[in-house]
């Protein structure tokens, strides 16, 4: 998505603020067992882990709601907004040097009205800031730190923000404390001109939503454009460790899987049979098996990669990211039969199931990264930890050869992350044994070691349940538990889709975002449900439907899907808003466009449309795809990676349109 970056700050403020934010995007230790609390806010009343997590906070936070923006308006005050989410770990360490801190909370209670949010809870409010700091010129991340207006209107933000004032290779990084005073006075000083900058930024912002859906009709649908996608794609793939960055740069920096691209890959490898592109997929998923990424002892993926090679993590597990690897790793083990891929496979799904899998059948958020207070802790091991489990000589001979333990420390050059510097096949040669016996001569030494890591203080477990996430777990259960035939796993998609569809949904069958309780209370569905919400757990219920013949799953899908098109539909533009007509309204309302660690609710809707053309024959999917793909088509063209995930449905629809003829 192109956004018009606004030239310059028309308050000094802006240079400030860029000097001050250091982009994050992840977790560190939240609060699990608060004892005698000094200090109780709104947020005590709320669902949200994260926003509970704040709830002590000396902060006199506000959930999001009317109640907040009233009192800016009574006291003329402008709003601090803060976005993150539980496995946050800049979000964390903003809230220990600043939100516990009375001193920085006496400033943001005395000038300003502070609303705290949960990006994952809200995400309709996540994008629309996000965008807004970006279309002014700034980096993304979180937390997301933004100012207000008392009608809800942008006027400057960044990320994290130390709380003093810092010098830096000889610059001065502004701390929190001088923002919030700086923030203050040009509020008594020039409120003309904050106003003005206010005005401007929501403009900009609103234009930056509404996408690039002008002129497309002269995009024409076609394989072209998958093409285009494919090649882009060729350009930033490492070929040494697979995974997608800058070869220009050696791919240096973080490497995520990005779902999107792998499943855009594995569709045209098998339609084109093109050698190439499948040995893209491979590469990436053999090698992201074989590293610190992929929990070699618990199963299950972390986040992404610090470097290059996979085998530095960032620790924090996700839901949605194991739900769609489930899917990249089942459909390659049914095209190769690899062992390695099927190992994967029921080692995460058998992590979901116990660490992230509710007695009522849902599926929890996320892991956080950190324990203790340290990141990895929980996943990482000294040598001496290793010697002390592993006393018979000959299984810790063989586990520290096969995983690295033998070499030097890979994780601040004094613990180490098991990794698998050659493959179990070729270790196993080197043996004369086959890979099966190998990994059954591992089992013993590796069990010692998980069940010594079990007794460790586990890392904070996000209990949200989301419509969307679940969605997307129930299509990796059930895609994965075809490929293996795994009865279980599919029954485990069967029971999650039962309680969403039976806990997340109204009277009158609309979904609900989010399910969970607050202290002392029952948990509840609340807040209507988003574009993913209806797309993810629609696809979800397809891919139950592909795996059982149920057609009580392909009935469901059509009815979600039917309310998706209603409410959420544009008649005029294409494509799917991001909020429900009837629902919230912010100053500018989002189109999601862009495919990143997960898909857009778009392009996923886009694909639910082709398939049950397919499956039901019914040329309403097929218009409300095609409208969709056309509002897209200016950005599938200009720039093919960021709508992977549409693109992928593009080449769905071309391949059911061909077979139509």
């Amino acid at each position: 998505m192109t956004t018009r970056r606004l030239s310059r700050s028309i308050l000094p403020l802006g240079a400030l603020l860029t000097l001050a934010a250091f982009v994050c995007a992840n977790d560190d230790k939240p609060k699990q067992e608060p004892v005698k609390e000094k200090h109780t806010n709104r947020l005590a009343r709320e669902t949200s882990p994260y926003l509970l997590q704040h709830a002590h906070n000396p902060v006199d936070w506000y959930p999001w709601g009317d109640d907040a923006f009233a009192k800016a308006k009574k006291e003329g005050k402008f709003v601090f907004l803060s976005i993150g989410y539980s496995s946050c770990h800049w979000c964390h360490v903003m809230e220990r040097e600043s939100f516990e801190n009375d001193a920085v909370a006496k400033l943001l209670n005395d000038n300003f009205v502070c609303i705290k949010v949960d990006r994952e809870e809200r995400p309709d409010i996540d994008h629309v800031y996000m965008t807004a700091l970006n279309v002014s010129g700034s980096n993304g991340g979180w937390p997301l730190s933004m100012f207000l207006t008392a009608d809800a209107k942008p006027i400057v933000g960044g990320t994290y923000w130390p709380p003093d004032d810092k010098e830096i290779d000889g610059r001065t990084i502004h701390g929190f404390k001088s923002i919030l005073k700086a923030i203050k006075e040009a509020q008594g000083k020039a409120p003309d001109d904050v106003a003005k900058q206010a005005e401007e930024l929501a403009r900009a912002t609103t234009e930056a939503l509404r996408g690039e859906s002008r002129g497309v009709a002269l995009v024409d649908l076609d394989r072209d454009l998958l093409t285009g996608a494919v090649d882009a794609l060729k350009d930033e793939f490492d070929k040494e460790y697979g995974g997608f960055g800058s070869p220009a740069k050696k791919f240096k920096g973080t490497k995520f899987p990005i779902p999107p691209y792998l499943t855009l890959l594995q569709a045209e490898a098998a339609r084109t049979k093109s050698k190439e592109v499948d040995e893209m997929v491979q590469t990436t998923l053999d090698r992201m098996a074989r590293g610190g990424i992929y929990d070699q002892l618990g199963g299950g993926f972390h986040r992404y990669s610090t470097e290059r090679t996979w085998t530095v993590p960032h620790f924090e597990k996700m839901l949605y990211d194991n739900a769609q690897l489930c899917e990249i790793y089942a459909r390659a083990y049914r095209e190769t039969k690899k062992p390695q891929y099927k190992r994967v496979l029921q080692a995460t799904l058998a992590f979901v199931e116990r660490e992230l899998t509710a007695p009522n059948g849902g599926f929890y958020s996320a892991l956080d990264a950190d324990s203790e207070g340290e990141e990895g802790k929980f996943y990482v091991w000294s040598d001496k930890d290793v010697d002390a489990e592993l006393t018979d000589k000959d299984e810790a001979k063989l586990i520290k050869t096969v995983y690295a333990l033998s070499e030097s420390p890979n994780f601040e050059s004094k613990y180490h992350i098991l990794t698998l510097p050659r493959t179990l096949a070729n270790r196993a040669g080197d043996l004369g044994i086959t890979e099966e016996q190998l990994d059954a001569k591992l089992q013993v030494p590796r069990q010692k070691l998980f069940a010594a890591r079990a007794r460790r203080p586990r890392p904070f477990l996000d209990t949200k349940i989301l419509t969307a996430w679940n969605g997307e777990m129930i299509a990796g259960a059930a895609i994965a538990g075809a490929a293996l035939d795994d009865k279980k796993a599919i029954a485990m998609a069967e029971k999650a889709a039962d309680f969403v569809l039976t806990n997340l949904r109204t009277k009158d069958g609309r979904l609900l975002r989010t399910y969970g309780a607050a202290p002392g209370q029952k948990p509840e569905a609340r807040i209507n449900a988003y574009l993913d919400d209806y797309a993810f757990l629609t696809h979800g219920l397809l891919c139950l439907h592909d795996a059982t013949g149920d057609k009580r799953w392909l009935q469901e899908a059509k009815a979600l899907t039917d309310l998706m098109i209603k409410f959420h539909a544009d008649p005029k533009g294409g494509a799917f808003f991001y909020t429900a007509n009837d629902q919230e309204k912010l100053f500018a309302r989002a189109k999601d466009q862009y495919d990143g660690a997960q898909p857009s609710g778009n392009s996923i809707a886009a694909r639910n449309l082709v398939r049950l053309w397919e499956k039901t024959g019914d040329e309403t999917y097929k218009v409300q795809a095609e409208k969709t793909f056309k509002a897209m088509a200016g950005t599938m063209k200009s720039r093919p990676t960021q709508l992977a995930a549409m693109l992928d449905a593009l080449g769905l629809y071309l391949a059911a349109q061909k077979k139509q003829k």
